[in-house]
């Protein structure tokens, strides 16, 4: 094995996994864990790597690269944590421009200036998403627990003056879901082409903080209707996405479009997962792009074979009409709150454990705790925001 990553190619009969002919269309690169704000939804593991010595090298994020692309990789986001603290973010770009990569950046924008986003675009950025905690100075820096909501304007106004493709991203819960029509003014005041309203899906710090951060069904009706009176006012000026909280559906939503069909998450440390969650889940082999070949890894390795077409499927998903639409619904989700990766997603109610979700959403609406008692991701820097403030 070479200082970079495994070159071997997969074969099918010592193995014993099925080839598919699903491709990763979508490979997910999370540059790095380390990350300025402290966001208590953060998705990242509770118990992520804080060391930054293991992370791959850029010479091995370029292998990764470019095997995903031989597997027919087409779109490449590139996250975290928060990608900017890699001083190699251009050199990353360039070298995904150069392989034919659609490239997206996923960022806080903390860790550039107008320059730097220069610099990017330049070597080949496609498109940014810049994430926000509120539409309001106070409401987006207590939740961020950092103070960035005057360098996110900053940077989205930079990214519109390079006309680089621009999403912005507002994650809602309890705490700023009224601020939802102020978000919306504001993004079309900035120029931007899509806003993603995302209700916060409940893993990794989100799960944890679910009581705290999860709206009421009336506090959803609203924003939503808010959001549809807008897309009408506005037809045809930007596009607008409201992400509802899977809690409140009766279905739920397809797992990674089907789990091993489209997606492919490396972590900064090199892991291969078929979703940013799926590590999560005990007892599944999480094999490392420096020991395996990404080719390998995608058609052979247990985890992303473990839960592939429906033959691992349970009742009522078995015999369910509806199980090539939703594919059971959330594999991670299902092991969150089950403990079997293979139950039916509690969300859907034909799950005979979706009293489970029902009593989450009752414990939500009970009497609200103080924002300060939200765990966030860097507590003691968090704390001390919310204390000066």
């Amino acid at each position: 094995m070479t200082n970079l990553i495994a070159r071997e190619t997969a074969t099918n009969s010592s193995q014993g996994a099925p080839l598919t002919s699903a491709k990763p269309l979508w490979l997910l690169a999370e540059l790095s864990y380390a990350c300025p704000l402290q966001c208590p939804y953060c998705s990242n593991p509770l118990n992520y790597p804080k060391a930054r010595a293991n992370e791959l090298s850029t010479e091995q994020w370029f292998e990764v690269f470019a095997q995903a692309r031989a597997l027919g990789a087409v779109q490449l986001g590139l996250s975290g944590g928060e990608p900017l603290v890699r001083q190699d973010l251009e050199q990353l770009i360039g070298e995904a421009r150069r392989l034919g990569y659609y490239t997206n950046l996923i960022t806080s924008t903390l860790g550039a200036n107008p320059e730097r986003l220069s610099r990017l675009k330049d070597a080949g950025l496609d498109h940014i998403q810049i994430s926000y905690q509120g539409s309001d100075e106070v409401i987006n820096d207590r939740y961020a627990g950092t103070r960035s909501f005057k360098h996110k304007i900053m940077m989205t106004k930079a990214a519109k003056q390079l006309q680089l493709p621009m999403v912005m991203n507002f994650v809602l819960h309890r705490g700023n879901i009224h601020q939802l029509n102020d978000m919306l003014n504001m993004a079309l005041e900035l120029g931007a082409d899509y806003v993603e309203l995302a209700n916060i899906q409940y893993y990794g710090w989100g799960l944890k903080n679910r009581d705290l951060l999860m709206p009421s069904r009336e506090q959803l009706i609203t924003a939503e209707q808010s959001c549809n009176e807008f897309r009408q006012r506005h037809a045809g000026k930007m596009d607008v996405l409201f992400v509802i909280p899977d809690y409140f559906e009766d279905r739920p939503k397809p797992c990674c479009n089907g789990w091993g069909t489209t997606f492919m998450t490396i972590t900064p440390d090199g892991k291969a997962l078929p979703c940013h969650a799926a590590g999560e889940i005990k007892g599944l082999e999480i094999p490392d792009v420096r020991a395996r070949n990404l080719e390998w890894i995608w058609q052979q390795s247990s985890i992303f074979n473990a839960f592939r077409g429906d033959q691992w499927m349970q009742e009522p998903c078995r015999s369910c009409p509806e199980k090539e639409t939703d594919f059971g619904g959330c594999r991670c989700q299902a092991f969150q709150l089950t403990g079997d990766a293979s139950n039916t997603d509690p969300v859907c109610d034909k799950s005979p454990q979706r009293g489970l979700i029902d009593e989450a959403i009752k414990t939500s609406q009970q009497p609200k705790l103080a924002a300060q008692e939200l765990i966030f991701r860097n507590p003691g820097s968090a704390k001390k925001l919310l204390l000066e403030n």
